[in-house]
């Protein structure tokens, strides 16, 4: 136990930041849960980037959810300036008693001195100056020899400050909302589909360097296909993932249903939900559907799964085997990964990704779908 742990009898409100893409807010969401769960008193806030707030909108332990617009830096200095001032005025008016910051951002460290916290934690940053280590009251630490799932490193801010969860409250909660589940209820009935009849295949990514070759991509649906699995295929609503869309449907015998460019993200969720697997590379889409329950399999070439991989939270007994859901393929003829670097030699082309089999994957599909589901068809 830590020795000096914030009383949480004494927190009213708490901010929690986030500033990063949409997987990784989304992975901050069992912070919100665990914390609500063992101070219920507390009202929790977020702050988080404005393109990524649906991950986090609707979620039940959180009161606001505040964001940064990254496109107010394209306004001009004194436009920006004036919604940072708005932002930081609505934040102090909420009188936080605690600011959990998640990532080694600097903006956190002003809001946590301006907003006049008793109590903040961050994570542990050498060499970040004084206004760092001012403006925080706990540091996280990271481990040295060894690499931890983003939830887990997202969760030790409350274990630095005395607040240890339990293993079954580690849950990544994603909340579509009544809208999306609807909207997406009638895109499917539309195409005579079910729920639970069907493979989601999200083969994008924002980053090329984790996409999987198309001519691959395409040989894996209509394996999918031919073994009687209908595929609903989704991308961004971006000209090269819809490219990426247009290459994959051109190879394939016949074409699988596409919604690509046609959701919002909490769209995304709610398909993902009604899927019977999910199939895609490191990427958001991959983390929602771990989150909506959905079984995936996820292909990562030079990012690190162990740090990444789809989540479920561990079994609440510890004897217990935790149910084998998800299921991760990675090469083991490069050593030289994970090494997070965009492309071999930084060329955006990953040879621990291009050269997975389409065999690999197919058999980690039917270890995980060992039929197709009774009724279903490839028509």
């Amino acid at each position: 136990m830590v020795k000096d742990p914030v009383p949480l009898g004494e927190v009213r409100r708490a901010l929690v930041i986030k500033l990063r893409h949409h997987g990784d807010v989304l992975l901050s969401a069992p912070v919100f849960s665990v914390l609500k769960a063992h101070a219920p008193h507390i009202d929790i806030d977020a702050l988080v980037y404005a393109d990524t707030a649906a991950m986090l909108t609707l979620h039940p332990a959180i009161e606001t959810v505040h964001t940064i617009d990254r496109h107010w830096k394209k306004l001009g200095p004194l436009a920006q300036a004036r919604a940072e001032w708005a932002l930081l005025q609505t934040l102090r008016g909420r009188h936080y008693d605690l600011v959990i910051h998640l990532t080694d951002h600097p903006r956190a460290a002003w809001i946590a001195r301006l907003c006049g916290a008793r109590w903040a934690v961050a994570p542990e940053m050498r060499g970040r100056g004084h206004l760092w280590q001012s403006a925080f009251t706990h540091f996280t630490g990271a481990p040295k020899n060894a690499l931890r799932h983003t939830v887990e490193r997202n969760l030790d801010a409350l274990r630095r400050i005395g607040l240890y969860p339990a293993p079954a409250e580690r849950v990544v909660t994603l909340m579509p909302g009544g809208g999306a589940e609807a909207r997406v209820r009638t895109l499917l009935a539309a195409q005579g589909l079910a729920d639970g009849n069907f493979v989601h295949v999200h083969p994008a990514s924002r980053w090329h360097f984790k996409c999987w070759p198309v001519d691959k991509m395409a040989a894996l649906i209509n394996r999918l296909h031919a073994a009687g699995h209908r595929v609903v295929l989704s991308a961004a609503p971006d000209a090269a993932e819809q490219a990426m869309i247009d290459a994959i449907q051109s190879r394939l015998t016949q074409p699988a249903i596409s919604l690509a460019g046609q959701l919002s993200l909490k769209e995304l969720a709610a398909l993902a939900a009604r899927a019977r697997l999910f199939v895609g590379v490191d990427s958001a889409p991959m983390h929602i559907a771990a989150a909506m329950g959905t079984p995936c399999v996820a292909l990562f070439g030079p990012s690190g799964d162990r740090e990444w991989g789809p989540w479920q939270a561990p079994a609440a007994d510890a004897e217990a085997p935790t149910p084998r859901h998800h299921r991760v393929i990675v090469s083991d003829r490069h050593p030289c990964r994970p090494c997070g670097i965009d492309g071999c030699g930084g060329g955006k082309v990953s040879d621990c990704l291009t050269t997975l089999s389409v065999e690999q994957v197919m058999r980690a599909i039917d270890d995980v779908l060992p039929a197709a589901p009774q009724g279903a068809s490839a028509a």
